[in-house]
């Protein structure tokens, strides 16, 4: 599909291009244009038509003023930069939203009504949207005590004949390797909770998505991923930390 990026731009030059975070992209599929918004670290926005998908809000329902408003919720799992319950409350304590099983047991029963939890492995329907979670977790012995085995979710979304994937919390899994026909990625990458760049552009390699994009990346190098990512994939680096990387 015709997508237009940074590809070829320096590192420095595409996140100057990136600007603020609350710039939109828009990927075209084939039931109308997907538009993604960049919040926050681990936070955005999916927008296809009347769906609106926010996916690990957190910070407080201000940091969303001006983007659309949420028809549903998407979580990949429990920590404060991914799960945050006064901003659900505050943004749209009503919407149907998806998460795992340890976001699922910490809800109040009024929010319960609403949520469904997947595990690794099994698919979901959210708005109309078909889910499927994937797994999310280390691989490095030392750091597996931050994301364990089973716990957390990535997720792949398709909206029309395009498939999104948003990884989470994660170093590359035998799921996420297994991946194809991915047209958009987000990955993150910053230690020692998720990959290393070198990690990520070895995934990225592999499953050969079309788009990623660098998220929850902290101060990472993402030089790097320029370097090493093969000829096919394009990096479209956004500006995740408008405010200062936390």
């Amino acid at each position: 599909m015709p997508l237009v990026g940074i590809a070829g731009t320096s590192i420095a030059n595409a996140q100057q291009a990136a600007g603020d975070a609350a710039m939109p992209d828009t990927i075209p599929t084939s039931a109308g244009d997907l538009v993604i918004h960049p919040v926050d670290h681990a936070s955005l926005v999916l927008e296809w038509g009347d769906k609106v998908i926010y996916v690990d809000p957190v910070g407080g329902a201000e940091l969303y003023a001006g983007l659309p408003a949420p028809t549903a919720i998407l979580i990949t799992h429990g920590h404060g930069d991914h799960f945050d319950l006064p901003t659900l409350e505050a943004i749209g304590a009503d919407l149907p939203f998806l998460t795992n099983q340890e976001v699922f047991d910490q809800l109040p029963e009024a929010l319960k009504a609403n949520a469904s939890a997947v595990a690794n492995g099994e698919d979901a329907v959210l708005i109309d949207i078909p889910v499927r979670a994937i797994a999310a977790h280390n691989t490095t012995p030392d750091r597996m005590q931050y994301h364990p085995e089973g716990v957390g979710n990535g997720y792949i979304l398709t909206f029309g004949d395009t498939q999104v994937y948003v990884a989470g919390d994660t170093e590359p899994t035998e799921d996420m390797l297994a991946l194809t026909d991915i047209d958009v990625a987000f990955l993150p990458m910053n230690l020692p909770y998720t990959m290393t760049p070198e990690q990520a552009a070895e995934a990225i390699n592999t499953f050969k998505p079309a788009i990623v994009y660098p998220y929850h990346y902290g101060d990472s190098d993402l030089s790097v991923l320029d370097a090493a990512i093969e000829d096919g994939v394009e990096l479209r680096l956004r500006n995740w930390y408008p405010n200062g990387q936390g």
